[in-house]
């Protein structure tokens, strides 16, 4: 039956929206989930119609339009907004000394009513009173956690929720006469025979639809029983669900419906009586920053106060995975209504990397993105701080220091000249030098050739009738980097990297014993290592977790490559940066505060005399036991596509990234991936005289390297001795989309990860810059 629409009626329903939402944004939540007030009732006030509930009047009336597979098209998602004030709080803090957090607690007392929105004391008396409720114990395991989680999203879930509720009633349709919102459906109990009622967000009695609408990805678990009984009660056997989500279902909420459509089946018209669809959007909070409003440090210049789309998600990582999974588990247990959005939980970290970074104008600060892929049912999302760290400090290395300082040295021989002492101190080193070390392991692994590729390979040389290996160099480069330079900034859309091995000429005796191969049988050893033991390496480079610092590495080096190049045209707030040769602000940090190329390099110097394996062999015809011992970033090309080609690929790139500036989001040209950005502000403190001049990039001979570097990773049976003399480097790869580079010399030189380290006699292998060789 369609309910009539009475005068009184419909003059009440603007009075309810305007009390509801002043409720809502009144309310002092302190850990309490909101709830519907209508379905506490028992008989619960009738619904009203969604053109005037959501003052959508005018609107033409049309069929809802549910898309294509249960989504809304890619080329209309979109944003909207809402106000959450609390999100302006979300940098307050309470001290790490106990003392003091209990003297502040106890000044702001139990009752946040005392004090007014914008005071952190209300703040403290809320978590004061949460904690009393809890016997003291915080369940969200930080008063950080606390703060975002409960304090800050709650506050924001009903004006959310409100907001997507209105948009996805005006974006399909939802109104006329027929379409009644915050409607009860009265329904029997199966066990008591008691009438009961589910509120539904849109109902229409006519079409027999019930509409679910939620802002998040989630299903409300304490709504599911009532919806299993609506479908069940003979009076809406005719009846049809749709679940509506602002962003993409996780997991759990996928199977709930599934299971329900494969409980109800199909309706007399032969289609399934329980469906979903994603009318993705994203919600962005409004709130005017104050004094106590958290800003990120991410790609920020000094004085700057960067926020955006990923200062809450980063900032609301938690640092492990235990104290991540306390944090989210809270944010379940006091959410029965489903209202969350997509937190810090739902991204994989592990995966962070740079992918935007706009056009650099100096005072009006710089855009940026980075993307992560999406972690299922928020169980991740820890870390986030130290990856978004390591990125924006890479990316600062590049743009302060002076490409002469860009090597580093594995020679035992040589401990004063490991690398260069300014670069030594940075995270971006240390990455290059620990990913050195990490493929000579990895290269000797696939070596043993007793398993795997190694086996492989010396079963291919036994085949060819050669007993030993030829000395080969093994070294990392950049592939050319694919990116699209656009009037705004550069879109990173990969940056892969390549394994490169050549055979290599040594004078030392190996300490396998001799191993001589004429021009033609060190050319088919060589084809073998290409053919069989380079791929691998090469794919755990490019995908595997130990090189992904590497690869964040690279691609911050690409960005800041193109930040030289705009402020070589007009000074921007980097200025004062680019070729500093200062660092101090982005030293090795965390749990790698301690760290120093010495370490390393005793560890390098450990396995060059010990070996980290050994396994039998045959050498020229007698049994032995062999023991088995290069990455060089001297370019770094780039490939700057057509835009045609740009928006054959990434249609939707442009538009997503914008709106991760602001809020994280959903990237619609990969269905796996998130974007989350922000903005560096650029607001600097003001200063008189004149815009500096560009600072040269020096071009002269580097200073503090090392004598008589060798480059070579030894064969089977072969070993490259101490200060050997190195052969010419190969030639790179050249692209006609030329190098990154563009500032007077190479940017990033790095040489030589040695695959296969391991032993007495292994092969010295260090990053150091590259020669010219006239290529």
């Amino acid at each position: 039956m369609i309910h009539p629409i009475s005068p009184h009626r419909r003059s009440l329903a603007g009075k309810r929206l305007a009390v509801a939402l002043a409720c809502a944004g009144a309310l002092t939540l302190t850990g309490l989930p909101g709830l519907h007030l209508a379905e506490a009732a028992s008989v619960p006030k009738p619904g009203v119609p969604c053109e005037e509930l959501y003052d959508l009047s005018g609107t033409p009336v049309s069929s809802p339009s549910w898309g294509q597979n249960g989504s809304r098209p890619k080329s209309d998602w979109d944003e909207y907004d809402y106000t959450n004030q609390r999100n302006a709080m979300d940098g307050v803090t309470l001290p790490d000394d106990q003392a003091e957090q209990q003297k502040i607690l106890r000044e702001a007392g139990t009752d946040p009513k005392k004090w007014k929105e914008g005071d952190p004391r209300k703040v403290f008396a809320s978590y004061s009173r949460y904690l009393e409720g809890q016997n003291g114990a915080n369940e969200y395991g930080s008063f950080k956690g606390w703060l975002d989680d409960s304090y800050i999203d709650m506050a924001g879930r009903n004006p959310r929720g409100k907001a997507f509720e209105r948009k996805a009633v005006k974006d399909l349709g939802l109104v006329g006469p027929d379409w009644i919102c915050q409607e009860p459906v009265e329904y029997t109990d199966a066990k008591t025979g008691e009438k009961r009622y589910r509120i539904y967000d849109a109902v229409n009695r006519r079409t027999k639809e019930l509409v679910e609408i939620k802002s998040g990805p989630n299903y409300a678990g304490d709504q599911g029983p009532k919806d299993r009984a609506v479908l069940s009660d003979p009076k809406y056997k005719d009846y049809r669900l749709r679940g509506v989500f602002g962003q993409s279902q996780t997991d759990e909420t996928k199977t709930f419906y599934r299971n329900l459509a494969a409980q109800f089946g199909n309706g007399p018209d032969g289609k399934p009586r329980v469906t979903t669809y994603e009318h993705n959007s994203t919600p962005r909070a409004t709130f005017k920053p104050g004094k106590y409003s958290a800003s990120s440090p991410y790609l920020a210049p000094k004085g700057s106060t960067a926020r955006g789309g990923a200062t809450d998600i980063v900032n609301g990582s938690a640092p492990t995975p235990e104290t991540m999974r306390k944090q989210v588990e809270a944010v379940r247990r006091n959410d029965p209504s489903g209202m969350r959005v997509r937190g810090p939980g739902g991204v994989d970290f592990s995966t962070l990397q740079l992918s935007y970074v706009g056009k650099p104008v100096k005072g009006k600060g710089v855009d940026y993105s980075f993307s992560a892929d999406k972690a299922p049912n928020e169980d991740a999302g820890w870390g986030g701080k130290e990856k978004a760290q390591l990125i924006s400090d890479a990316y600062f290395t590049w743009l302060a220091l002076t490409p002469d300082k860009f090597w580093v040295n594995l020679n035992p021989d040589q401990p004063d000249k490991i690398m260069d002492k300014t670069f030594g101190k940075t995270d971006a080193g240390r990455v290059l030098l620990q990913a050195d070390l990490e493929m000579k392991h990895d290269y000797a692994r696939d070596m043993d050739p007793r398993k795997g590729l190694g086996k492989q390979y010396w079963d291919a040389m036994k085949a060819a009738g050669l007993s030993c290996g030829t000395v080969v160099r093994n070294w990392i480069v950049p592939e050319p980097a694919k990116v699209r330079v656009h009037d705004t900034g550069i879109y990173i859309l990969d940056a892969p990297l390549k394994v490169n091995s050549v055979a290599s000429d040594v004078k030392t005796p190996s300490p396998n014993g001799p191993c001589d191969l004429t021009a033609a049988q060190r050319k088919t050893s060589q084809r073998l290592v290409n053919q069989i033991v380079i791929p691998d390496v090469e794919h755990k480079v490019n995908t595997a977790p130990q090189y992904a610092d590497l690869r964040r590495v690279y691609r911050s080096r690409v960005a800041a490559e193109y930040v030289r190049q705009q402020d070589a045209k007009a000074p921007s707030d980097y200025r004062a940066v680019i070729n500093s040769n200062d660092v101090h602000r982005w030293p090795v940090r965390g749990k790698n505060a301690s760290w120093t190329p010495r370490k390393t390099w005793d560890e390098y110097v450990k396995s060059f005399t010990k070996g980290d394996y050994s396994y039998p062999c045959e050498m020229a015809g007698q049994q032995k036991i062999c023991v088995m011992g290069g990455v060089d970033f001297s370019k770094s090309p780039k490939r700057n596509i057509s835009n045609v080609e740009f928006k054959a690929q990434h249609p939707h790139l442009q538009r997503s990234t914008q709106t991760s500036v602001q809020a994280m989001t959903d990237d619609a040209d990969n269905d796996h991936e998130l974007l989350l950005g922000g903005n560096t502000d650029g607001k600097l403190p003001s200063g008189g005289g004149q815009s500096p001049t560009p600072t040269p990039t020096p071009t002269g001979k580097p200073t503090g390297q090392p004598s008589a570097p060798a480059s070579h990773t030894p064969g089977p049976g072969h070993s490259t001795p101490p200060g050997g003399q190195a052969p010419s480097t190969p030639p790179g790869k050249q692209d006609g989309g030329g190098g990154l580079a563009a500032t007077g010399t190479q940017v990033l030189t790095l040489t030589g990860i040695a695959a296969a380290l391991l032993a007495a006699g292994a092969a010295l292998v260090w990053w150091r810059r590259r020669r010219t060789t006239g290529n």
